[in-house]
């Protein structure tokens, strides 16, 4: 089991997918002679040659579109998305197009589709390179949003969107790059809607996704300092959501924390609070927690953006304050 970057897990899943499906190409911006804008496709031009790696014009909405045009004609592209934030100029491609073609065509037509975008902030990139679109995505049916917290995770997760034939977002946290984690040498895929099990604990639940597993995970030893162990669950897909593991946590600690970079307002944990309510009520020992980013445009002043993004102590005061752990 060699232990590798996340970056590296990606990298070892496209060029598997490349070399054992010619069907399989990349378009994007930046992705070739630059190498990608996070390194992820460094010397794939070189390599398979510039019919199967496109480096394109800053234009979202005209090469996704032509992505799911290229899906639809029997090919796997694979388009990245430079940022998640650049995918609101190809929303009306992903949302009424790619997500909708294979139910409006009575399945005459599937879009296996693959979107690689970067998501969440951090970086000091500021208002408009810093969000976290994931969760709109989850909400629209026919598109699978998948959403890697560690190398494991990244490269199963990829490996199973090779198998779809529906159009699937993998939003790769732009501070996990550098992540480095063990990843098994034989072959395994991560299903989707299949959460995961980080840390086990008897005493409150902490669900999160993307780079909020580590903030919780972190969380969850500075409870344990407390006397308090904390249970932590990886969503991995937003949509299929597993709701199944959540219940069975909940319904063990009696009480739950949904943390979040995203804002507050129309966040992904909403959605979670009200199923956890619904199915969990009588098992709750207070209300739903939630822990999500400030409800502010991504400041650019390194310190503000450090305060607008939750960390391991804002988890443990708020679960203090709402739920008396």
């Amino acid at each position: 089991m060699a232990e590798i970057t996340y970056r590296e897990a990606l990298t070892h899943g496209l060029k598997e997918a490349m070399d054992t499906d010619d069907r399989v190409f990349i378009m994007g911006e930046d992705i070739g002679a630059y190498g990608g804008a996070y390194a992820v496709t460094k010397g794939f031009l070189e390599h398979y040659g510039p019919k199967r790696i496109m480096d394109t014009p800053i234009a979202e909405s005209g090469f996704t579109g032509a992505g799911v045009g290229a899906a639809m004609a029997g090919l796997r592209p694979v388009v990245e998305l430079m940022t998640i934030n650049f995918s609101l100029l190809a929303l009306d491609q992903l949302v009424n197009h790619a997500a909708k073609i294979r139910y409006m065509s009575a399945g005459q037509f599937t879009v296996p589709l693959l979107v690689r975008t970067v998501t969440g902030g951090g970086a000091g990139l500021a208002a408009t390179h810093s969000q976290n679109f994931e969760n709109w995505y989850a909400s629209v049916p026919g598109m699978t949003v998948a959403v890697p917290s560690t190398p494991y995770d990244a490269l199963g997760l990829l490996r199973e969107s090779f198998k779809h034939e529906d159009p699937v977002l993998l939003a790769e946290h732009a501070l996990l790059y550098r992540l480095k984690g063990e990843v098994p040498d034989e072959w395994y895929t991560v299903p989707f809607g299949q959460a995961d099990v980080k840390r086990r604990g008897s005493d409150v639940t902490l669900v999160a996704y993307s780079r909020m597993v580590h903030v919780a995970l972190d969380a969850a030893q500075l409870l344990a300092a407390r006397g308090v162990e904390a249970e932590v669950i990886d969503l991995r897909s937003l949509r299929p959501l597993d709701m199944e593991t959540i219940y069975e946590s909940v319904k063990k600690t009696g009480r739950v924390a949904v943390v979040e970079e995203a804002w507050r307002t129309g966040g992904f944990s909403a959605e979670l609070a009200s199923q956890v309510q619904e199915e969990c009520f009588d098992y709750l020992d207070g209300p739903v927690a939630r822990v999500n980013g400030e409800d502010v445009p991504q400041p650019y002043a390194i310190n503000l953006e450090r305060a607008s993004i939750p960390d391991a102590q804002k988890v443990v005061d708020t679960l203090a304050s709402v739920i008396g752990v």
